[in-house]
Parts: C-alpha cells; sequence; structure tokens
C-alpha cells in the first residue's frame, strides 16, 4: 500500500476509531498546513512537527495499524519511508540555518551607469598616478601630424571640464581661467571662475544641496500681467523698484536664476569656461614659402656653409665658390671662387658688409661683399677651418687641427690669441656679445666657455656624449647657453654660463645639427639628422614643440636666421635651401614690404 500525501488529509476515519488513545490525538491535526518557509533557527522543530504529521498522516491510512487500543503493532518501515519523505520536502522548502556571515554589500549601479555615491572623489583623484614621462612622450603625434598645438589645448580644456563637472566648484590642479569672474554671475560660475588652481578641503556653497533662499523659484501671487509705468513702481506696496539688466562681459544675464532652468548638459561655470576667450595659437606654416636649389651643397656635420647677413643678404657657400642671394631683390651674385681650394665655412660680421670664409687649407680670408673684393688673407691653421665666430672686429676662427684662434681685423697679426683646449676638430663656435664670452664645441663632447680673450677656458661641460656643434646664447636671459649633441647623444642641454651648471635637458630624438633662439620671442628653433630630418620650434622653458616642419631628404645640417628674426633657411645634403615663416614679428615692429615672403620668389643659387 502506498502513500498518497495529497489525499491524507481528505481521509474520514469512523467514529469509533477517533480519540482511542494519546497517539491518536495527533490523527485530528490538518494533514497540510500552507505556512511560508521557517526561520532558520527554527528548522530542527520543523522537523520534529513534520514527523508528527507523518506519523498521523500514516496512522490514518492504516486504521488497523493504529490502533494502539486493540492491541495492533506501528509499522516502522512504514514510518522511516515518512520520516524520510518529509525530510526531504522540508530540505526543498525551508533552508537550513547555517553559519553567521557577513553581510553582502549592496550595489547600485550597472555596467554602464556606475554610482558614485559614498565615494571621496577628492582622494581618489589624488591617488590618481599621472602617466610617467615616457608614456607622455609616446602618446605625442608623430611630427608629420597637423594641429599638434589645437589637439594639446583641445585636450586641456577636456580635461578640465572634466574635473569641474566631477568636483563641482572644487576643481584640484585645475588651470585658471582666461578672464576674471564676473560679479553678475552665478555664485557657482564665480566659484569655477575664480579657482586659483589649490584644492578645497571645503565644498563650495554652490554645491550645497539645498539652494539659497535667492536661488529658490518663487511665483508672484498677484499682478501677474499688470503694467504699470516704472515711475510709479516706486510708490506703490508690493512693487519691486525696477533695476538695469545685470550685464557681463558676456552679454546680457537675463535672470541670475537661469542656471536653475537650463537645458544644458554641463553647469554654468563649466559653459563659462568654455565659452570665455582663448588666445588662439600662433599658426606656423608647414611649407616653405621659398625653395632655392643650391648645387654641391656639402653633406658634411663639421662644415658651417650657410649666413645670413644684417644687409639682409645670404652668404652659401658651394663647392669652391660663395654666392649671395638679397632676399629684398632675389638676386643671386658669385662672391669668388678659390683657387685649388673650398669653402669649409663663412660668417657674416655682426654690422656691416664684411664676409669671413674659411677654407680647406686652414686659410681665413675676409671679402667686401657689397664692393666684390678681397680684403685679406689670414693664415695660422694646420687643418681646415670649419667654425667661424664675429664679436665686433675680434674673428675667431676654430679647425680640424684643435686650435682655435682670435684675430683682430684691425692689425696686421694673423692672430692674437691661440687657444688649446679641446682634443678634436672644433666644430662649433658662438660669442655672447653682451656678456663677452665665447662657447666653442668640439667632436670631443666638450663644450667650453672661454671669458673674453683669455687662453684658460672659464668652465668645462662633459654633459654629451657626442660632437657638440650645435651652439646658441640666449637673447633674452643673461647667461643661458644651449648646446646640442650629435646621433649618440640627440639631447639638447641648457646652461647657467654665471654658475657653470646645467639648468635643464631634453632628448630630442634625433641628431642635432643646429640651434638657434628667436630674437622676438622665448624659443628656440632646432635642426635634425638621423633619423628624421625635421625642423623643431620650442617653447622654452617648458621645452613643448610649437610645430616640427618636414621636406628635407637628407639631414638638415646647416641653419641661419633672417636679420628680423622672423624667417629661417634651412640647408641640406639634398642640395636645396628652405625658407621657413617660423616667428611672429617683434612686438611694436612694422611689416615689411620687401616682398620677402612671396610665393613666386623662386630662383636658383649659382
Amino acid at each position: 500500500m502506498t502513500l498518497d500525501p495529497d489525499r491524507l488529509g481528505s481521509i474520514d476515519l469512523p467514529a469509533s476509531k477517533r480519540g482511542c488513545s494519546a497517539t491518536n490525538s495527533a490523527i485530528h491535526t490538518p494533514g497540510r498546513i500552507a505556512t511560508p518557509p521557517p526561520p532558520a533557527d527554527r528548522a530542527r522543530l520543523e522537523v520534529k512537527h513534520n514527523i508528527d504529521i507523518g506519523v498521523s498522516r500514516h496512522s490514518r491510512s492504516n486504521p488497523r495499524e493504529s490502533d494502539v487500543g486493540r492491541g495492533g503493532s506501528l509499522d516502522v518501515e512504514a514510518v522511516d519511508v515518512e520520516l524520510r519523505r518529509q525530510a526531504s520536502r522540508s530540505q526543498r522548502e525551508s533552508t537550513p540555518g547555517g553559519s553567521p556571515s557577513r553581510k553582502r554589500q549592496r550595489i547600485n549601479g550597472d555596467r554602464f551607469i556606475p554610482t558614485r555615491t559614498g565615494q571621496d572623489l577628492q582622494a581618489s583623484y589624488s591617488l590618481h598616478e599621472p602617466g610617467t614621462p615616457t608614456a607622455a612622450r609616446s602618446k605625442r603625434p608623430s611630427h608629420g601630424e597637423l594641429n599638434f598645438q589645437k589637439t594639446e589645448q583641445a585636450n586641456r580644456t577636456y580635461n578640465s571640464l572634466l574635473r569641474a563637472e566631477l568636483f563641482e566648484g572644487s576643481i584640484p590642479h585645475a588651470t585658471a581661467p582666461m578672464v576674471s569672474p564676473d560679479p553678475s554671475l552665478p555664485t557657482s560660475a564665480r566659484n569655477a571662475a575664480s579657482y586659483d588652481g589649490t584644492r578645497s578641503h571645503t565644498p563650495p556653497a554652490a554645491s550645497a544641496p539645498s539652494l539659497p533662499p535667492t536661488m529658490t523659484p518663487s511665483t508672484p501671487h498677484k499682478n501677474l500681467f499688470t503694467y504699470m509705468s516704472p515711475r510709479n513702481y516706486s510708490g506703490v506696496p508690493g512693487h519691486m523698484t525696477p533695476s538695469r539688466t545685470p550685464q557681463s562681459r558676456h552679454g546680457p544675464n537675463m535672470d541670475t536664476r537661469a542656471e536653475i532652468y537650463s537645458l544644458s548638459p554641463v553647469r554654468f561655470g563649466s559653459q563659462q569656461m568654455l565659452l570665455s576667450p582663448r588666445r588662439q595659437p600662433r599658426a606656423v606654416s608647414k611649407v616653405p614659402y621659398k625653395v632655392l636649389d643650391a648645387p654641391e651643397l656639402a653633406d658634411d656635420f663639421y662644415l658651417n656653409l650657410v649666413d645670413w647677413g644684417s644687409a639682409n643678404v645670404l652668404g652659401v657657400g658651394l663647392g669652391s665658390s660663395v654666392y649671395m642671394w638679397n632676399a629684398q631683390t632675389s638676386r643671386v651674385n658669385k662672391l669668388c671662387t678659390l683657387e685649388d681650394d673650398t669653402v669649409t665655412s663663412v660668417s657674416w660680421i655682426q654690422k656691416g658688409t664684411h664676409i669671413a670664409i674659411g677654407t680647406h687649407k686652414g686659410l681665413v680670408q675676409i671679402w667686401d661683399a657689397e664692393k666684390t673684393r678681397r680684403l685679406r688673407t689670414m693664415t695660422g691653421h694646420t687643418g681646415r677651418v670649419g667654425s667661424l665666430a664675429w664679436n665686433s672686429h675680434i674673428l675667431t676662427s676654430g679647425s680640424r687641427d684643435r686650435m682655435i684662434y682670435h684675430r683682430d681685423v684691425r692689425r696686421p697679426d694673423q692672430w692674437v690669441r691661440k687657444l688649446v683646449g679641446h682634443k678634436q676638430e672644433v666644430c662649433g663656435l658662438k660669442w655672447n656679445p653682451d656678456d663677452g664670452q665665447l662657447a666653442s664645441g668640439g667632436n670631443d663632447n666638450k663644450l667650453m666657455v672661454w671669458e673674453g680673450l683669455t687662453e684658460t677656458p672659464l668652465f668645462k661641460f662633459s654633459d654629451h656624449t657626442a660632437a657638440v656643434k650645435a651652439i646658441a646664447w640666449s637673447p633674452h636671459q643673461r647667461g643661458l647657453l644651449a648646446s646640442g649633441g650629435g646621433t649618440a647623444d640627440r639631447r639638447i642641454i641648457f646652461h647657467d654660463t654665471l654658475k657653470g651648471s646645467v639648468i635643464n635637458e631634453v632628448d630630442t630624438g634625433s641628431q642635432v645639427c643646429n640651434i638657434a633662439w628667436s630674437k622676438n620671442s622665448n624659443e628656440i628653433v632646432s635642426t635634425h639628422g638621423y633619423s628624421q630630418n625635421q625642423i623643431v620650434v620650442w617653447k622654452y622653458p617648458s621645452m613643448t614643440q610649437v610645430v616640427s616642419l618636414t621636406g628635407h631628404t637628407y639631414r638638415v645640417l646647416y641653419l641661419a636666421m633672417s636679420p628680423d628674426g622672423r624667417t629661417v633657411v634651412t640647408g641640406a645634403g639634398d642640395e636645396t635651401l628652405r625658407f621657413w615663416n617660423v616667428f611672429g614679428r617683434k612686438p611694436g615692429a612694422k611689416e615689411d614690404s620687401d616682398g620677402a615672403g612671396r610665393l613666386s620668389d623662386w630662383g636658383i643659387i649659382r
């Protein structure tokens, strides 16, 4: 006989078999009790109750066996089966109590919209580590990309806006806005506009959950559409005296509570930051406005064959000849041709029409370019003269013989001072006329600073690991010297020649061939060789790239700047001279009318 649990509660027993013993008293308990699952701490009690119910149901289905009064015996196997069934059912319907565990944290959010409730955003932002310099350099766009400066400015604006939206009025490390705060703007807008870049531990008033009384919307309760002359407002109770609409430099502010009803997805302060005027980045053309052919322009790192004089005439050494290109007329004239010799360097005097020419045989010639006449020839070197530098009437020459000679062109002597310091070829020379200091660079990776005409170097710098040809003195800061290293070094290093210390250095990623400071702004231009052959304009002292110019197919070995400081000319082994407008006019200077920038002025040297 099988027990049907669903029918146990509907069995009617005879009246004679009701209430015979204490055991039968449990038979009158309802067979099925619809109760919710018990709590965990009452699991044992529920199991016991189910056992009693199972015994009662078994007694109903077997009246004879359950009649203890008649001497019947209880079926142990049936009770055991029923107990097992009830235990199995109780396990399915209720969860037994377990060991106490930590309460699971409630997660408010989903995979797309995270919640920041309860987070300390200031602490999280402070713990965020910025990218390493290597990562920052890897993110920098390649030199061939356009609008590099605009992209950087857009990224900075986006970061400031994101911080403003996350931290409301407390913007850590945010850049100051371009305009001053306007008193007529709402409080939150003034907080965002007047932030000074420091971290605030106390939230501003505008970020409080409750609005100030002046920001609470209100509805007029009388005279809603009543018109009255403004002259009569002051005498009528309940009317406010009219005033002019609040003005700001961004236009009329019709309602100072406009932020409450704004449909913009960003705060009013963020809107003001986005709409505030910003200084536009200086546009630099990446295309040379003039290209001249220069046949036989030597591809030699240690030579200096291009120089731009104060009379706006460009001197170029090609093979054994020197040519002059007039920037005003675009005419080309030959100055001289050397017999059984080649030109290794050219240099214009600071003021005047005299030009010095160094030769492969170690001679130094001085020419009057206006009269096309050689003035004198000076000797002394036993190797090629690869570098020349003027300081008033003093002409300094450096040679492959490792010697540096000071020559006074007013005296008949060949030289007046002999400087011995470099152990290899001298490839860079630059005078600082303001302080009377001379900087020399050599193939021995040394940079030396000489005081006046003294024969002992004032400072010796051994920071470079390659030849030092690129040397430039800053016209804006006293004692600031920039130098660049060759292929094995690739760095531009800034020195303080007043203290004899290194200020800063930057890795350019390629061979540094030339450096020149802008006369009109605190910027420098550098030309490079292996491996990118680019011309780069840097902003000092941040050393951020303003623009990178490409076009030469060989390393850019030669660099010269126009007298007005706006144009630079570069030369390379691809036998071309390219003219670039990279710097702006000097403040207060007028626009020149020489036509040097016309695209139709194409020509050929020689």
